[in-house]
Order: C-alpha cells, then sequence, then structure tokens
C-alpha cells in the first residue's frame, strides 16, 4: 500500500522529515529557515515538517519556524541546544539559572517568554521535546546534540498541539533513524582546554524490515576557571566547607572542567502498513561553569554578611546591646534529630562572637567584603562546592499503523528518570557566606495518540489527539549563609498528573483562501509537600531570651508574657519540628484550560503563502517554595497565559535561488510569573502583565551553486503593562539595581538580534572540495534578571565563529578546523542577585576556542 504520509521512522511531536541522512562530518548548508541546498537545480529546495503533527513542506506551514539539520550544526560547532541562541532569531536559550552553575539547566526564552530557575514549583515556559516526548525539567533539557537528523524551533504559543508550558514556543530535537544499509561513521575532535571527544555511529540491518543504529559520544575538556589561594594567615581558621549539610562535597582547583559520556540505541521495523520505533538513551555529565564573584552586600540592611561581620567585629557589650549575643554566640541547636538525613545533622559549633577584638589574634577571621572580588572574569578566591553531576535515561516507543489511505494512527510512549546533584560556593572567597547544594530525584511517564488523516480530496487535513502525563519527583535544597548563621535544609516532594485532548483542522476553501481551527483542552492535578527548614534556630536566636540562651540553645515551649509560645510568636508551624519554616501536609492544586487556535491562509502563487493567526497558550501555576523566614500558610501562584496574533510571508523565488520568510506578532502577556527575591527567598507570584511585539525574517540566498547565504534577523520589544507593588520597584542613586516597573523589559530579551552566514563550496576535482564558513551574530542587550541588578546586565554582543573543512572525493573522509567566539567577547549568561545572602555572583560565557575534527564514514 502506498503511504499517505513520509515517515520518519517512529514520528515526534514535533519532527522534520528529509530525504539527506546526515552524517557526523558530512557538510550541508547551514539552514536557519528550514532550508538545505539542492546541488542538482542549483537552489533552496523545500523540506518536510511536521510542526502541524502531520508531514507537510515547510513552507506551507503557517507558523514561524527556525530549522537547522545535523549537518550545519556540526559545521557551526553547535553541539548543546544552549548554542542555539546564538543564530535563532527572538530566541534566548542559555546554558545555567541562578543558584547553580551546572551547564546541564537550560534556562529557554522565546520572544520575551521564559524561565530562568530549575527548581520543581516553576515549570518551563517553552517545551522541549526529543523525538516527541516532552522534557518535564529544565535541569538537563541542554541536550549535547549527538547525531540529531534535525532540530526546529516554533515561535509563540503553542498550546493547541503542544499544551501546557509552551506558551513561549517548543523547541524539538530530532535524533537519527536507523539506515537500511549497513555503515559506519564518527569522529575524533581535539581542541583548546585539552578537548577531546570521539563519537562513533553504527547502523546495522537486521532483516529487510528492521535495522538497528547504536550511537556513542565520549568528550572530556578542562575548564578555563582558576581558583586562587586568598594570601591571607588568617583563612584557616574559617571552618571548611564540609562542615555544613550539602548534596555533597567536591571542591576542584580549576571550573568548568567536563566529561560527558552518552548513548543512544535505536530498533526500527518498517512493514508495510505498520512502523515501529523503540529506543533507548543514556547520559552522564560531570562539570560546572566557573562562577565569579561580582559585588559584595555586606552594607546592605540585613545581609548575612552584614551579622557576619559584626559577630567577629563587635565586643560582648556591643553584641548585647544590639541583641546579637546569643546569634553569635553559637550555631547549631540542640534538635539536631529534626534534620530528615541524619549524614547531614549539623554539629554544634563553636561561635564567632568577638574574636577579632578579644585581645586573642590567634584566632581573628578574615571579614567578608569586597577583598575577593578578582581583577578577572576567570579567577576567584572560591573554596567551596562547585559540581554538578546528571545521570538521565530513557526509554521510548513510537509507532506508526495506516489505518486506511487517509487515515494514520501514530503512537508516542515514553518514560524518563534522572538523578542531578549540583553544588556552588556562592561568595567566591574562604569563608562559608553563601553556599547552595542540590539533590534532585526525576521521573516521568508519558502516552500519546495522535489521529491524522484527510478528506474532500485533499481539501481537509485533521488531527485528533489525546495525551497523558505523569511526573514525580524529590528535590532538596541546602543553603548555608554567614558561616553557619543561617542553614537550610529544603526537602520538597512533588507529583503531577496531566490530561488532554487536542484537535485541529485545516480547510482549503479555495485555491486562494485556507482556514484553520484547532483547541486543546487540558484537566491537571498537582500535589506537593515542602519541609524546608532552618538548623541554626535563627529566628529564636534573634528573640533572645526566653527563646534562647547564650550557649546556643533554642526554647520554642517557652511562654512570651503575650502568652505566646517562641515558637507561636516566631511563626514556626510544625509543633513537632521547631525548625521548619514550610507548612506541614500536602499541598493540591488543580487547573483546567481550553487553548484554541485559529488561522487564515492566502495562496497567491505556488511560491508565495500569506498567512494571520491568532493562538493561546498557557504555562501551569504552583508553589512558592523556598521560604526565608517561617510561614503558617502556603502561597500559591495561577498559570500564566499568553494570546499571540500573527501575521506573516513565505516565499520561494527566483527559481529557487531565495528564499524569504518573514513574520510580525503581537503577545499580550498575562498573570507573568516572576521570580523575584523577597528578603533571602526566591518568591513566584503573578504580578505583572506584559505586552510584547516584534517581528522575524529569515533568508537562504544561492546566487551561484557554491555560495549559500543565511540571514536571519529578529526584533522584540517587551515591557510590563502592570507590575504589583511587591515587585515594581524603582530604584534610587545608590541602588544596586534598576529595578522592575512599568514599560520595563522583560529579562532575557534582547530587542534585536542579527546572524549573518555565508558559506562558500569550493570543489577540488579529484582532490575533494572545501568549504568554507562563518558566522557572525548581534545580541542585543539584556537583563539576567527580574530587579534588572547593574552587575548582571548583558550588554550587547557580536560573536564570531568561522570554519574549513576538507571532504576527501570519496565522500569517506573529513578534516575540519574551526574556531569558536573569535573575537573572545565576554558576558554574562547567568547570575544570582541576594544581598541578604552577602553576595552577587554570574557565569560568563567560554571564552575564543580551537577544535580540528577528523571525520570517516563508510
Amino acid at each position: 500500500m502506498a503511504k499517505l504520509f513520509p515517515t520518519c521512522g517512529g514520528v515526534s511531536a514535533l519532527v522534520c522529515c528529509f530525504s539527506a541522512s546526515v552524517a557526523f562530518a558530512q557538510g550541508s548548508a547551514p539552514s536557519p529557515a528550514g532550508i538545505t541546498p539542492n546541488d542538482e537545480e542549483g537552489g533552496v529546495h523545500e523540506i518536510v515538517v511536521t510542526a502541524q503533527k502531520r508531514a507537510e513542506s515547510v513552507q506551507r506551514v503557517p507558523i514561524s519556524i527556525s530549522a537547522f539539520d545535523g549537518a550545519s550544526l556540526q559545521e557551526r560547532a553547535i553541539a548543546s541546544v544552549s548554542q542555539l541562541t546564538a543564530v535563532s532569531p527572538n530566541v534566548t536559550l542559555d546554558s545555567g539559572v541562578a543558584f547553580t552553575a551546572s551547564s546541564a539547566v537550560l534556562a529557554a526564552s522565546i520572544r520575551g517568554i521564559g524561565a530562568s530557575d530549575f527548581a520543581f514549583n516553576i515549570d518551563p515556559a517553552v517545551g522541549i521535546y526529543v523525538d516527541g516526548v516532552y522534557l518535564a525539567r529544565s535541569v538537563g533539557a541542554n541536550q549535547d546534540l549527538l547525531d540529531v537528523q534535525r532540530i526546529e524551533i516554533l515561535k509563540g504559543p503553542q498550546g493547541t498541539l503542544f499544551g501546557r508550558n509552551t506558551v513561549g514556543g517548543a523547541v524539538s530535537i530530532v535524533t537519527r533513524d536507523p539506515a537500511k544499509t549497513f555503515q559506519v561513521r564518527g569522529d575524533l575532535t581535539f581542541g583548546r582546554f585539552d578537548l577531546v571527544q570521539g563519537r562513533v555511529a553504527v547502523d546495522m540491518p537486521v532483516t529487510s524490515d528492521i535495522s538497528t543504529l547504536f550511537t556513542a559520544d565520549v568528550k572530556t575538556r578542562n575548564g578555563y576557571g582558576r581558583r586562587l589561594a586568598y594570601p591571607s594567615a588568617l583563612v584557616p581558621n574559617s571552618r571548611p566547607y564540609t562542615a555544613y549539610p550539602a548534596a555533597a562535597y567536591e571542591s576542584p582547583s580549576r571550573e568548568g572542567d567536563e566529561s560527558t559520556r552518552t548513548l543512544r540505541g535505536k530498533i526500527k521495523y518498517d512493514g508495510e502498513a505498520l512502523r515501529i520505533t523503540a529506543g533507548g538513551d543514556y547520559q552522564y555529565s560531570d562539570g560546572a561553569a566557573p562562577t565569579k564573584l561580582l559585588l559584595t552586600t555586606e552594607n546592605v540592611a540585613g545581609s548575612f554578611a552584614g551579622l557576619y561581620n559584626a559577630c567577629i567585629g563587635l565586643p560582648q557589650a556591643a553584641l548585647a546591646g544590639a541583641g546579637l549575643a546569643n546569634v553569635c554566640s553559637s550555631y547549631g541547636t540542640q534538635f539536631p534529630s529534626q534534620v530528615h538525613d541524619q549524614r547531614f545533622a549539623v554539629n554544634r559549633l563553636a561561635g564567632f562572637g568577638s574574636v577579632n577584638v578579644d585581645g586573642n589574634p590567634g584566632n581573628n577571621l578574615l571579614p567578608y567584603d569586597s577583598r575577593f572580588v578578582t581583577g578577572s572574569k576567570d579567577t576567584s578566591y572560591a573554596t567551596g562546592n562547585n559540581f554538578s553531576k546528571l545521570r538521565n535515561w530513557g526509554l521510548t516507543a513510537n509507532g506508526e499503523y495506516d489505518l486506511a489511505d487517509t487515515l494514520l494512527l501514530k503512537s508516542i510512549t515514553a518514560y524518563r528518570r534522572s538523578r542531578w546533584n549540583s553544588g556552588l560556593d556562592g561568595d567566591g572567597s574562604p569563608i562559608n557566606m553563601s553556599n547552595y547544594s542540590f539533590n534532585q530525584r526525576q521521573s516521568q511517564f508519558s502516552q500519546e495518540f495522535q489521529l491524522v488523516g484527510n478528506a474532500l480530496n485533499h481539501k481537509l487535513n485533521y488531527v485528533l489527539g489525546a495525551y497523558y502525563f505523569e511526573e514525580k519527583g524529590f528535590l532538596r535544597d541546602y543553603v548555608e549563609s554567614g558561616e553557619g548563621i543561617y542553614v537550610i535544609d529544603g526537602p520538597n516532594w512533588f507529583k503531577t498528573r496531566n490530561y488532554a485532548v487536542f484537535g485541529q483542522a485545516d480547510y482549503r476553501l479555495s485555491d486562494l483562501i485556507g482556514i484553520t481551527v484547532g483547541g486543546r483542552y487540558t484537566d491537571e492535578k498537582k500535589r506537593f509537600e515542602g519541609g524546608q527548614q532552618e538548623l541554626n534556630g535563627l529566628f529564636y536566636k534573634l528573640a533572645g531570651s526566653p527563646c534562647s540562651d547564650a550557649a546556643g540553645n533554642i526554647f520554642p515551649n517557652a511562654v512570651l508574657p503575650n502568652g505566646q509560645t517562641c515558637r507561636v510568636a516566631n511563626n514556626h508551624p510544625d509543633p513537632n519540628n521547631p525548625l521548619r519554616l514550610y507548612p506541614g501536609g500536602i499541598n493540591h492544586l488543580s487547573f483546567n484550560n481550553f487553548s484554541p487556535k485559529a488561522g487564515l491562509q492566502l495562496y497567491p502563487s505556488d511560491q508565495v503563502m500569506a498567512y494571520a493567526s491568532w493562538s493561546k497558550g498557557y504555562k501551569t501555576g504552583g508553589w512558592t517554595t523556598r521560604y526565608s523566614t517561617p510561614q503558617t500558610t502556603v502561597s500559591s501562584f495561577d498559570p500564566e497565559k499568553a494570546t499571540t496574533y500573527e501575521i506573516g510571508v513565505k516565499s520561494t523565488l527566483f527559481d529557487r535561488k531565495l528564499l524569504v520568510n518573514g513574520a510580525l506578532f503581537l503577545t499580550n502577556y498575562k498573570g507573568i510569573q516572576l521570580n523575584y527575591q523577597v528578603g533571602g527567598s526566591p518568591t513566584i507570584a503573578n504580578v505583572g502583565d506584559g505586552r510584547i511585539k516584534g517581528g522575524e525574517l529569515e533568508i537562504v540566498a544561492r546566487p551561484m551553486r557554491p555560495l549559500t547565504i543565511n540571514m536571519a534577523l529578529g526584533y522584540t520589544d517587551a515591557y510590563y503593562t502592570d507590575l504589583d507593588a511587591a515587585v515594581a520597584v524603582v530604584s534610587g542613586p545608590n541602588a544596586l539595581q534598576a529595578g522592575a516597573f512599568v514599560g520595563a523589559p522583560l529579562p532575557k530579551t534582547p530587542k534585536w538580534k542579527v546572524n549573518i552566514s555565508p558559506k562558500l563550496d569550493v570543489p577540488l576535482g579529484e582532490h575533494g572540495a572545501i568549504t568554507l564558513l562563518a558566522d557572525y551574530t548581534y545580541i542585543g542587550s539584556m537583563d539576567n534578571n527580574v530587579e534588572r541588578t547593574y552587575v548582571l546586565h548583558r550588554p550587547s554582543v557580536s560573536l564570531v565563529n568561522a570554519s574549513i573543512t576538507w571532504k576527501d572525493p570519496s565522500d569517506h573522509y573529513t578534516i575540519s578546523a574551526g574556531g569558536t567566539n573569535l573575537t573572545n567577547k565576554r558576558y554574562l549568561i547567568s547570575g544570582s542577585a541576594i544581598p541578604a545572602f552577602g553576595a552577587i555572583i554570574g557565569t560568563y560565557n567560554r571564552p575564543v576556542e580551537w577544535y580540528v575534527r577528523a571525520g570517516f564514514k563508510f
């Protein structure tokens, strides 16, 4: 039976299918608009995508899409999802978020809508898919691009066909399917910072209907950040960072070391009416990016750095007069049993009260201040944790069955698990002023069915679907500040179940006019339990007698003159755990949503399509989980929603030698879930609305057979139209941050982005061919956080990459050499600003790097 729908072996929910088989070392033109060169015609040709759940020409899909094939990624030295940020208009994909230097975490934003935290209470606003499977967590979403067939980036709300948490858009990674002939391909790469990477893929047919693929990738690379010993004899008197609870302990002399191991296997059955692809993957990554101390905040009122400095620098009488005698006298309490995991029970530690003014210079300690800010982007005086270890694996079974010539049934079944440990020295000093570490375990199961068909002689195309998703997880936060003045142990448990049904119909009224209508209904239930506790009993000690004594003991049941116990007066919620901050019990939330879409298309010729669309999407709600003070009630937040109006045009001109795609959009962004600081607590709430407007232009030109030029232009004007007083702050003359206010720009959103990538293929006859590629990107300035902290501001930057590749005449071998960030432009890709914890820190992008690669294919 002839198949109506082209197959990509186990169809992804957002996959492109194209005819060329992509080798590791085989080059083709970059394709930021979903286009690859057609060498036979000397122009560009259209390729097939399934952005609307069915196979169709990318030039007939009324959605703004950027797409990249595997060879383009290889040529441009793009090895992870985050590196796509330089070549995708109106897209920001950063490797790293606040509180962790892990490069495995993805902060994704499209057209001004995104999320920049990894906690379970914060869902992503851009959906990441691998072979049709949704990745629920931002941890691990910065995928290594191993043997990738294609990546598509869909911009704007994709709520109808992709569901919740695609309010900003969707990114789909499609890995290569097994070939029907035996072949082996691979490459070996060496580069700066002792980079060594080896990759291999083996395609092996079993029968005429069954074929297999095994792919492996091993990479190691030294770090570019160095830890320096602070030149002071006082340092040994500070406590080691291992004195405090953490997910693990690892303090390297270099920051940024990287070691990854990735394995993937697939087996594909391709019958006449039935196609099934089963696969599994495993990834281990070890390494964290360097973290830089940018500014100390010991003079900010209420900061733990100021409190620590007062403890060591004031006489006992002054401490007593300030009500700090009990705070500075001892650390820990007589209640270590309240720590859930006894491996991390905190021992009672001696206090630091007046040590620098007690007449004994032998016990003096360094104060925390700007002396620890080094003059280099890549050096630090840190001595605490710096690590990230991630293990994740998954199993997938994708199937297709032709029910009839005009009707196809698809199934996508997947199970995934991950485990992640991360640690960060957040103060850049030998003092334990701000330390963070995390232990996360997560699993998810999903099942999707799609019924794809057409009728009325192909005038009507439709898709109907049903989706189920379940996620479970555990995240434990460890936070320490002020050399033990404030110690958080925060276990959290959660579970989510999601059901959805969806459909979309496209009807061609005439040769000129087409219409689209669709919608998705979602029912979701969430469950969360927080166990956050402060192990030093700080709030009892600040209250003084009778709630605490000079030996550091606390007395939760002591009765105050007003008749309240110390526990109740200090707002601690749990009578069985006097140190607990988070209210006990399991919290429940339920959400229902309908996300519609409508569109109109005009086809004035076979080469041009114009479209207009209206679509909605939403991101699910949740709870604030990281309280820094005791709470008796749990604060939840509602979903955020976006409505987008878009007009666009797609055209292929001049005998397929020029392709021009453009779009203009306007988005009303409601109930924005802003992550802002309240004291030491990262707090999530629906505290604002916004408006986003802009456009994209993507061009592929091939004026002559050897030359291909790709160009992309993005403009986004994203700003607040309403803000709650809790976050709407206008800075004063001495403020650390510009503040958020009505009219201020949304974070992670540059106004302008430009990319130009010329490629020249030079044939050498019997000596093979040479490919020259240059890549220039301009990215406008942006803010890295909601508060718009001055030292975290990211200025505009111009980036240049280049490569040269030689291919032998038999097409069996390639040799490449290239460089990334050739002008060595450095900018902050993420950062944390918690003035209460004494430090503002950031992570810079990688410096200039070179590489050489030898590839083979047989």
